[in-house]
């Protein structure tokens, strides 16, 4: 994967990094939307591509089978790669030999043609296919050491996939710095603290799920303390200031960014200032918890009103949309006129994260415009009421959606997953303790009406799926008038 993204565009063509948790339907749309000639596939994931390209080929008569290039790898089952040389795939390191060494690749004779096709697995429904340039990959590739204290011999560990967004574009950064990868086969806390002890790893990035899971692993799990510094990028969904909290106590120094694939993954960081460090800890955390400013690669960034596209004024208070314009932002949406024209509406790119700008100019992420709960009149952020539930002992995770309420309209629904060693044995005296939490450190209007404990459905980049919750709320029916 890490070599795709040098050979493909240096072959001219375009690299598109699947997601590999998606399932065959999803990745039978993307083949065929995104019209693939060329196929490559780790051995232990070749099923998978196999059973996608057998549903395009029942959907589609006139499709025509990829090429199929197969990664071996010694610690997968080698029935795998047998079936897969079996099938008529080429193995990977074959395939290399049969290209020339004389072959005198070209830049593009355009900065603007596109490097990079990329689906995006938010929170909604279909996956839209995100175009990105040349220029824009460059611009993100040179502006990460910049925001970030990553330099020469950084030793690199992928916890992060390189099919999230090109891997927030440090695939190409680390070749710029010199850098080491580490690569994992798959991510856990465990293996996150044995790369650090054992491999030098300096440096990764992480969803803010990665991170609870690291400041929450067994003890037999951790290596502590750490033998250095590490430092950490988080994005991917508003992290909770308790897990920046625990994760600065452990040793690690968080830096935390936010962005969208449409903007080559992060393009906004909260920069740390000075005067932060003689700050209480959870001040500091709750201070980096905020999403910041602009990257020095994006042109602009701003709060706006959703209807008149004015900033709104820098007072923490006044709600708008985070809108962003510049060169660290798609080409657009493939093959998709109508989406583009929505998002580009105005001359800006439009987030749907509504948030609000802070005296300092930095910006902070309130809701999705569409996860805002609105009871008896009053906005409820539902990111402020998840952020404050992160703060009870027992909770793992948790995500937070409206409900219909008989009495306000809406009212807060609260869906969570609690960490191992709680006694579950009495789930309903358990989620009457946090319901009493919620009232005793938020709004009364803001505090859950009903707790619901157990898994929470996720992407396939393991964002919690706030749609599924939505309609799960909505079968649950509305929360009743109380006759007292």
């Amino acid at each position: 994967m890490y070599e795709a993204h040098f050979g493909v565009p240096m072959a001219g063509a375009v690299v598109n990094s699947v997601n590999v948790r998606l399932n065959a339907v999803t990745v039978a749309f993307l083949l065929g939307h995104s019209k693939s000639e060329v196929v490559m596939v780790d051995q232990e994931f070749f099923p998978l591509a196999e059973e996608a390209l057998k549903i395009l080929t029942k959907n589609d008569g006139h499709f025509k089978i990829p090429l199929l290039i197969v990664i071996a790898d010694k610690s997968c089952d080698p029935k795998l790669l047998k079936h897969a040389l079996g099938r008529g795939a080429i193995e990977y390191e074959v395939f290399l030999e049969s290209g020339d060494p004389e072959f005198a690749w070209k830049p593009p004779e355009d900065e603007w043609q596109s490097i990079a096709l990329g689906y995006t697995s938010g929170t909604t429904a279909s996956p839209k296919g995100v175009v990105l340039s040349h220029r824009g990959a460059y611009l993100m590739a040179l502006t990460n050491p910049l925001i970030w204290p990553i330099s020469d011999g950084a030793v690199y560990l992928w916890t992060l996939p390189m099919f999230h967004c090109n891997g927030w574009c440090f695939t190409w950064t680390l070749a710029a710095i010199c850098g080491t990868s580490i690569c994992l086969r798959q991510v856990s806390a465990k293996a996150v603290y044995s790369a650090i002890a054992n491999d030098g790893v300096s440096h990764f990035c992480a969803a803010p799920v990665v991170l609870n899971s690291v400041v929450n692993a067994p003890r037999e799990e951790t290596i502590l303390p750490l033998p250095r510094i590490v430092h950490v990028m988080t994005a991917g969904a508003a992290p909770p200031p308790s897990v920046l909290f625990a994760m600065s106590e452990k040793g690690f120094r968080v830096t935390h960014t936010y962005g969208l694939s449409e903007t080559y993954g992060p393009s906004t960081v909260c920069a740390w200032k000075p005067e932060w460090d003689s700050l209480p800890p959870i001040r500091q955390a709750r201070l980096n918890a905020r999403q910041g400013v602009r990257y020095v690669g994006l042109e602009g960034l701003e709060v706006v009103d959703q209807k008149t596209m004015k900033p709104v004024p820098a007072d923490g208070k006044t709600m708008g949309e985070i809108v962003m314009r510049g060169n660290l932002v798609m080409k657009g949406y493939l093959k998709n006129p109508k989406a583009n024209e929505e998002s580009f509406a105005n001359g800006y790119f439009h987030s749907g994260d509504l948030g609000v700008k802070h005296p300092d100019n930095y910006i902070e992420i309130k809701d999705r415009s569409k996860d805002i709960i609105i009871s008896g009149g009053e906005n409820i952020s539902s990111l402020e009421v998840e952020n404050i539930l992160y703060t009870h002992p027992a909770i793992f995770e948790v995500s937070v959606v409206a409900r219909e309420d008989e009495r306000w309209g809406e009212s807060p629904c609260a869906f969570m997953t609690l960490k191992p060693e709680v006694d579950q044995s009495n789930g309903q005296q358990l989620a009457e303790d946090i319901m009493k939490f919620c009232r005793s450190k938020m709004p009364a209007y803001w505090a859950p009406k009903s707790v619901v404990i157990g898994p929470l459905p996720k992407t396939a980049t393991g964002k919690i799926q706030k749609h599924v919750l939505r309609q799960k709320a909505k079968e649950m029916g509305p929360v009743k008038r109380s006759k007292l």
